[in-house]
């Protein structure tokens, strides 16, 4: 027997941050997600699967596009065109309701768990080997109970789980995503638990696997690892499984780094900037680039390197229509402070920049956008305000330190 696990297709995604380049470079990006999703496709079809599994999350929000609802059909119709079964669940982006979706009316494409019960459903591969996939689909847009309780004891014949969820943690903020433990679901004893949610690619467990494929394609700067959906074969008679990654993605992220130890000159800063772009161009790319050390950068050069149409200059000379579409700035150099000013800035950076004063201040916005709600949830998000401020107090300081000692 032959899976395929996929999840997080994110169809519709809006790639939010990236509206500053032409209009015919962004909705190529956007398209990237259904790109992606067809590149998965194809591979199911010439690896002749028995089965797909759709972890979740295949459009990224409850009211998704007619024009992405019927594309999704199309793509699924080629799979149970040549009576490949896909069994799909809903996560907490696209929690809709089954009667107003438009989905593929045959008795090989199956959407477990419509009314946010656990599942189960009987199959055979057209071998006549026997399978069951358990699971559930959202309703709503947080599960706050563990639904792995819910699922049943495993019975004779080869059990996939499916579930879009996250591990249980110690923040109850985060366990709004029907959290578990990794030892119930071992408990469970399934032979493979397919799971969406997470977009880092990842093995929970490897006997019994417990995985996730990650998303098919980066949606922004923190998902620069290889994007795409895991291929099994299932030894019917051991019921091992030999486990394949393979990349759907046709845009990918990356970082480039650029330390800087000396004051230097617009021109310098373009030419190394794209030295190190190019080196690091391998295939159609979005950039973000640090700095660190920018206390050497002036005023002047610190709008540049934060200005987008600057970031479109240089990504001229890039190849594969790569773009430069972030700048983060990292100040090398502590505040110089009297002690009396520097117990003051400390208290008001603790004070600042706790997680709980953060969250109360984009509560209302969060409420509005779930790709704010999901930053809020990203230390390195948090960490990327600090040093931003950092950067740009440290600049104010030493200005005022300048044109006091002038005087």
């Amino acid at each position: 027997m032959k899976f395929m696990h996929l999840a997080d297709a994110h169809l519709d995604s809006p790639f939010q941050g990236l509206s500053f380049l032409p209009s015919n470079e962004f909705n190529d990006i956007k398209e990237s997600t259904q790109k992606s999703f067809t590149k998965a496709i194809d591979t199911a079809i010439e690896q002749k699967v028995d089965l797909v599994l759709i972890a979740g999350d295949t459009f990224d929000s409850v009211n998704p596009s007619p024009q992405s609802q019927l594309f999704f059909n199309r793509e699924i119709k080629r799979l149970t065109d040549q009576e490949i079964q896909v069994v799909m669940i809903l996560g907490n982006h696209d929690y809709l309701n089954p009667e107003e979706m438009i989905l593929p009316q045959t008795p090989y494409f199956k959407l477990l768990g419509s009314d946010e019960k656990v599942e189960e459903a009987q199959f055979k591969t057209k071998t006549g080997f026997p399978y069951t996939v358990v699971g559930f689909s959202y309703q709503h847009n947080h599960i706050e109970t563990d639904k792995i309780s819910e699922f049943p004891k495993k019975g004779d014949n080869f059990t996939f789980g499916l579930m879009h969820a996250g591990v249980k943690t110690t923040n109850a903020h985060q366990n709004v995503y029907a959290p578990f433990t990794v030892a119930k679901i071992k408990n469970l004893n399934y032979n493979y638990f397919a799971l969406g949610h997470i977009h880092l690619r990842q093995s929970l467990s490897e006997d019994p696997l417990i995985v996730y494929s990650g998303n098919l394609q980066g949606r922004h700067i923190n998902e620069r690892t290889a994007k795409g959906v895991y291929l099994g074969i299932v030894d019917e008679t051991t019921k091992k499984i030999n486990l394949d990654f393979v990349k759907t993605a046709p845009i990918i992220w990356q970082i480039a780094d650029l330390e800087l130890d000396h004051e230097i000159s617009q021109s310098d800063l373009t030419r190394k900037i794209v030295d190190i772009l190019t080196r690091k161009n391998t295939q159609k790319t979005l950039f973000g680039l640090t700095i660190s050390g920018a206390q050497y950068l002036s005023e002047k050069e610190l709008e540049l390197v934060n200005d987008s149409d600057y970031w479109l200059q240089l990504s001229n000379s890039l190849n594969f229509d790569s773009r430069l579409v972030k700048v983060y700035l990292v100040n090398n150099e502590k505040l110089q402070l009297k002690s009396a000013d520097k117990e003051a800035f400390n208290q008001a950076e603790s004070e600042t920049f706790a997680l709980e004063k953060i969250y109360s201040l984009a509560n209302d916005l969060s409420k509005k956008s779930d790709y704010v709600a999901d930053l809020l949830k990203k230390p390195e998000f948090i960490e990327e305000v600090k040093e931003l401020s950092q950067v740009k107090l440290g600049q104010k300081l030493k200005d005022m330190d300048d044109e006091t000692n002038s005087n």
